[in-house]
């Protein structure tokens, strides 16, 4: 794998490209960013992290953090209560 690749994400509605979501491949782990901002992190070993200030910004950034990470918002909120998911800086 190249050191780092960026794609974007795809309407789960059209399948076609949508502007200003990405995921982003390292050797260490995963990210989706939303426009310019890191939202959430899967490592490759540990719980996923996402950003204590932008994790639940706007509708459309929920949408695709929810898809990212397989949970929808109520399972999100659980997981962090639950502490299976950090809150963190990631920006």
């Amino acid at each position: 794998m190249k050191t780092i690749q960026v794609n974007q994400m795809c309407s789960p509605r059209t399948g076609n490209p949508v502007a200003n979501q990405f995921v982003i491949m390292t050797k260490k782990g995963i990210y989706f960013q939303s426009y310019e901002t890191i939202i959430a992190y899967k490592p490759d070993n540990g719980k996923i992290k996402l950003d204590s200030r932008y994790w639940n910004y706007s509708v459309t950034t929920t949408k695709y953090r929810n898809m990212f990470t397989g949970l929808d918002t109520n399972e999100t909120k659980k997981a962090i209560i639950d502490k299976e998911i950090i809150l963190t800086n990631l920006n």
